[in-house]
C-alpha cells in the first residue's frame, strides 16, 4: 500500500476559542491514538491534508511532527463543515508492522460483462470494500473481473477470495451486478412466444 508523508505541529488541548484560532490559520486539528499509546495531539496544513482526503485512494499516513516524533497510522475519521465542506477535525489510528490493520481499500472493476453484451445494464454498489490484513500485505486496490458477470447475477463482498486478507465487509453486500433492462425482457418474452 502506498504511503503518504503528513508534516504537523505538535498542540496542547485548548478549547473552543484556541481550536478556532487555528481553524482561521487554515490548520485542521487532529488527533491520533490506538495501539496502546498515549493521546497525541496535532495540527496540519489544511491544504496539504487534502491530497490525503480529497482521493479516492486509501494510504498508510507517515506522520512527522515538528518535535522530531515519527508515527504511522491510518485515517480512522473526519469531521466536515456542514456548509463550507472543509476539514474541521482528523482522527488517525496508529497502526504497526506485526498487528492487522483494518482500513477500507478502492474496488476497481475490469473486463466487459457477458450480460450487457446481452442488453443488460451494469450497475456498481460498493466503491469501496473494507479489509483486514498486516500492513505488508495491503493492497492499493482491489480488483474484481466482470468478464463472467451475466445478466440478473452479482458479485458479493463474500465472492472476493485474497490471500493473507481478511474482507470485512459484510459478506452479502452487493458489489456490483448486471440487471435485465426492460428492452431484453421484452426480446425474451418475443422469443419465448
Amino acid at each position: 500500500m502506498q504511503h503518504f508523508e503528513l508534516k504537523g505541529q505538535a498542540r496542547e488541548a485548548g478549547n473552543k476559542a484556541v481550536i478556532k484560532a487555528f481553524r482561521k490559520q487554515g490548520l485542521v486539528p487532529c488527533n491520533l491514538y490506538g495501539n496502546g499509546m498515549e493521546n497525541v495531539l496535532f495540527l496540519v496544513n489544511e491544504k496539504e491534508l487534502k491530497g490525503l482526503t480529497d482521493t479516492p485512494q486509501s494510504f498508510i499516513v507517515d506522520i512527522v511532527l515538528d518535535n522530531g516524533k515519527k508515527f504511522t497510522a491510518v485515517l480512522h475519521e473526519l469531521q466536515f463543515h456542514p456548509v463550507k465542506d472543509n476539514c474541521l477535525h482528523v482522527d488517525f489510528l496508529a497502526v504497526s508492522e506485526d498487528k492487522p490493520v483494518s482500513i477500507s481499500v478502492p474496488v476497481v472493476i475490469t473486463g466487459h460483462a457477458v450480460g450487457v453484451q446481452k442488453g443488460g445494464k451494469f450497475v456498481q454498489s460498493l466503491r469501496t470494500l473494507k479489509i483486514s490484513a498486516l500492513m505488508k500485505y495491503l493492497p492499493d486496490d482491489i480488483t474484481v473481473d466482470i468478464s463472467k458477470l451475466d445478466l440478473d447475477k452479482k458479485i458479493k463482498a463474500g465472492d472476493i477470495k485474497l490471500d493473507n486478507i481478511t474482507v470485512l465487509t459484510g459478506k452479502d453486500s452487493v458489489i456490483c451486478g448486471v440487471k435485465t433492462t426492460r428492452n431484453v425482457a421484452a426480446q425474451a418474452e418475443a422469443a419465448a412466444e
